[in-house]
């Protein structure tokens, strides 16, 4: 019977159970960390558990991190503070923007009945006239005037119209009417003295005054035959840059004829003699020869406006230039 002899303790051991031995130098066995999913492997090239080229990434990081620096630096020599001028020019935009509106409502508000010079404010002087027809001719186009009355009138403008606005397609587009450059609706007598001329709503169209108001009250005390929808005509330069100076508020007086004009286009057009008719054909055409503004109503408000508005748009403008010449880092 054959018998199996145990090991000799005692006997050397093999190489292959020396290699199999854990060493007892106390030495942890070798592994790195991944840069990017952060992992713990055995050293390699390439990460066992995201898949990137550790070498590669590495190069990427260290552009990425140049890159950022070369950017910071240009900025910090530039000197330039970016980001304080764009919080001013944002800070002045809105604060002009708002006084802009503002100023537009105020601007636009009737002054108070002491405000205007009522001595001057009595019922349009009108008059025969010795004026014979007559004719003459802008931009191409001879018109015939014929004055019926000499008139005179002084009142409060309550509202406007302009012939060359775009959006007026009649006056110079269809009718060919190059005189009739402006409408002003005006109001004088006892509804500037009693103030209820404020209490009112005015709107011009393109030929057209209209007056409304919400209190049958306000509508019984105003005066219909103080109000008149005037169609002024001239050619003369200085008149003309006078009549377009006049604004809302602003106390006016002009000296004309009232008069039927015409083009040899076939444009004819009459006015209405008498302050008490209404409707179609009730609107007042004079022919003006002198036009003053007497009292001229919020200068400050106007003034505040037009510098609202400049510095809206200088600001706005400025804020352009910044979105392309200031650098991208220097506006977070």
């Amino acid at each position: 019977m054959h018998h199996e002899s145990a090991p000799d303790p005692a006997a050397p051991p093999t190489a292959a159970e020396v290699f199999q031995r854990p060493t007892g130098m106390g030495l942890a066995q070798a592994s790195l960390r991944c840069p990017k999913c952060g992992a713990e492997q055995p050293p390699g090239a390439i990460c066992r558990h995201c898949g990137i080229v550790f070498d590669k990434y590495e190069q990427a990081q260290r552009r990425a991190r140049s890159g950022g620096r070369a950017a910071t630096t240009l900025y910090r020599r530039d000197g330039f503070p970016y980001r304080f001028v764009n919080q001013v020019l944002w800070l002045v935009f809105l604060a002009s923007l708002g006084l802009a509106i503002w100023s537009h409502w105020q601007k636009n508000r009737f002054p108070p009945p002491a405000f205007y010079h009522a001595e001057r404010l009595g019922e349009p002087l009108q008059t025969p006239t010795a004026a014979a027809p007559f004719e003459i001719e802008t931009q191409g186009i001879r018109y015939t005037i014929e004055p019926l009355f000499d008139y005179q009138l002084d009142g409060v403008v309550v509202s406007l119209h302009d012939s060359d606005v775009f959006w007026d397609i009649y006056h110079f587009k269809d009718w060919k009417d190059f005189i009739n450059i402006r409408d002003l609706c005006v109001v004088w007598g006892d509804n500037v003295t009693s103030g209820v001329f404020r209490d009112m709503q005015y709107h011009n169209s393109t030929w057209t005054c209209w007056i409304s108001t919400g209190s049958a009250e306000t509508a019984q005390r105003f005066a219909w035959d103080q109000l008149s929808n005037n169609h002024l005509l001239t050619h003369d330069p200085a008149i003309h840059e006078a009549i377009k100076s006049a604004e809302l508020g602003d106390q006016i007086h002009l000296r004309g004829q009232l008069a039927r004009y015409s083009h040899t286009g076939g444009f004819a057009r009459g006015t209405s003699t008498t302050r008490a008719d209404t409707g179609n054909g009730a609107c007042e055409t004079i022919y003006v020869e002198q036009f003053g503004i007497t009292r001229k109503a919020n200068p400050g408000w106007r003034l505040i406006y037009r510098l609202a508005v400049a510095l809206t748009l200088t600001a706005l403008l400025g804020l352009i230039v910044m979105l392309f010449v200031a650098p991208v880092r220097a506006l977070k």
